[in-house]
């Protein structure tokens, strides 16, 4: 069998194709017609031309109607099937695209689709952390015609398909040190960054009371990671910052978890993954903005020295909270960290992603992202771009209505809310630690930081597959925060 393959979406309305040498029209007649052919339907033709395999995929019966948005959706769905087609083949290796209808789509579904996490060992997985040697990807991908739109969406899967690993990697992998030092080794030699791994004692020093109440139940030690790009041309222009939730095992601590699918809380540090990849695709790409990303890393465990339901603990800012539930850990890290990036860094869009509550779950499943945000212009420009890379998300509320559930009688707020709610609750809760934040009459719009709350915990995990992903951690929402950077935003 052939080791190289071509890749040809086709509009079966007008079949034609960049493959050379190839009659797509013709082959592409051997498809029966009886309905309509749907997008991603796949054919594999052998021995066409230059002994090469030919994946013909559809772009679907109504392509040439489409326009923007839905148009590279379209291409992502056929390029994906017709990879996961290919990749099922014993000894192929290079699979050339024909990227004509969307360069940068083609690029991202073909690297997406051909993305398969396992730690098997016949034959050796090239995920497992330990080897002296990388192993390459089984498939390797090139355009028949290179183009930036190209290559740019290449950096874009790469990145995603890294958040996926780090999500994949099971915990004794994946600790706040071993996040740590694959953040360095995915960094270097990458120009404008820097990066700061900080410690407990760091973090006690600050005062970050609230992360810290986390780590008391582990012995794996605790990391609070930054990230700073310098791109812009004025390097003191005000950054944006990105904060991920970085929970490497979630158990629950003392409020323990069910037994049942826990092993998913390996993915826990969704938020963490997602930031820092995105932030790698930006840097590579060497975007002309200023980004400062932070992760605070830890374990929650029911440890001997844990923190207990009722106890109250004083935050970086000086609040006091009481922690009522100890599975509601997200919004512990994540309060100190978000008020330590706004009064540090002083940013002029702050955006947070967490997998933080269960109710998002519920309310949203894992079509939709949901987002908060008091600033209607940023919301506006985060739509604009998971549209874009159809990774959609859909506005909650954010209203002061339900701060009374998060009040606590002996303590200024209380880490849960009760279950009606929970996802507004929890939201309104790191409301309170982003300082300087627009007002939401937009009366201080000029000088605030703009803020927004993205809450991945029904997007994390795919439990079914889509054309251009298999089942498993999904890496949203990585291409939409860096779509959103490189083009929605001209804040610095």
């Amino acid at each position: 069998m052939s080791t190289s393959a071509y890749v040809a979406p086709v509009d079966p309305n007008s079949p034609a194709s960049l493959v050379p040498n190839v009659d797509i029209a013709k082959i592409w007649a051997t498809v029966p017609r009886g309905e309509k052919v749907e997008v991603g339907t796949t054919r594999v033709f052998y021995n066409t031309p230059e002994s090469k395999i030919t994946a013909a995929s559809s772009l679907g019966d109504n392509f040439a109607s489409k326009q923007g948005d839905a148009r590279r959706e379209l291409v992502r769905k056929s390029v994906g099937s017709a990879v996961k087609a290919l990749k099922a083949l014993e000894g192929l290796q290079e699979v050339t695209v024909d990227a004509s209808a969307d360069p940068h789509a083609a690029a991202v579904a073909a690297k997406l689709a051909s993305y398969n996490f396992t730690l098997k060992t016949n034959p050796p997985s090239r995920f497992n952390p330990n080897l002296k040697e990388p192993i390459p990807p089984k498939l390797q991908f090139k355009p028949i015609e290179g183009s930036k739109e190209w290559d740019r969406g290449v950096a874009y899967a790469y990145s995603q398909n890294l958040a996926r690993t780090l999500m994949e990697l099971p915990a004794n992998m994946m600790t706040p040190t071993a996040f740590c030092e694959r953040a360095k080794t995915e960094f270097a030699g990458v120009e404008n960054v820097e990066i700061f791994v900080r410690d407990e004692a760091w973090a006690e020093k600050k005062g970050m009371n609230t992360f810290l109440s986390v780590t008391h139940g582990t012995n794996e030690p605790a990391k609070f990671l930054e990230i700073h790009y310098k791109g812009a041309a004025q390097k003191d222009a005000k950054p944006l910052a990105l904060v991920g939730k970085g929970i490497t095992f979630d158990s629950g601590g003392i409020s323990l978890k069910p037994a049942a699918d826990m092993k998913l809380m390996r993915g826990d540090m969704g938020g963490a993954a997602t930031v820092v990849s995105a932030t790698l695709a930006i840097a590579k790409l060497k975007l002309p903005v200023n980004l400062v990303t932070i992760t605070p890393l830890t374990e929650n465990l029911p440890g001997p020295s844990a923190t207990k339901p009722g106890d109250i603990i004083y935050a970086m800012n000086g609040k006091s909270v009481e922690v009522d539930n100890t599975d509601a850990e997200g919004r512990l890290v994540l309060s100190d960290a978000i008020y330590y990036a706004s009064t540090e860094y002083k940013p002029h869009t702050l955006i947070d992603v967490a997998t933080l509550t269960g109710a998002m779950v519920i309310a949203l499943g894992e079509v939709y992202t949901g987002v908060f945000s008091t600033s209607d212009e940023l919301w506006q420009r985060l739509h604009a771009a998971g549209e874009r890379e159809f990774d959609r998300f859909w506005r909650m509320p954010l209203s002061e209505d339900y701060g009374p559930q998060i009040y606590s009688s002996n303590a200024d707020l209380c880490n849960t809310g009760g279950r009606p709610a929970g996802s507004a609750t929890a939201a309104l809760f790191l409301k309170a630690f982003a300082h300087g934040i627009e007002a939401e009459d937009g009366s201080n719009a000029a000088t605030a930081m703009k803020w927004a709350h993205v809450d991945i915990a029904g997007t994390m995990e795919a439990t079914r597959p889509t054309p251009y992903q298999e089942k498993g951690m999904t890496g949203r929402p990585v291409r939409y925060v860096v779509f959103f950077q490189s083009f929605l935003w001209s804040g610095c």
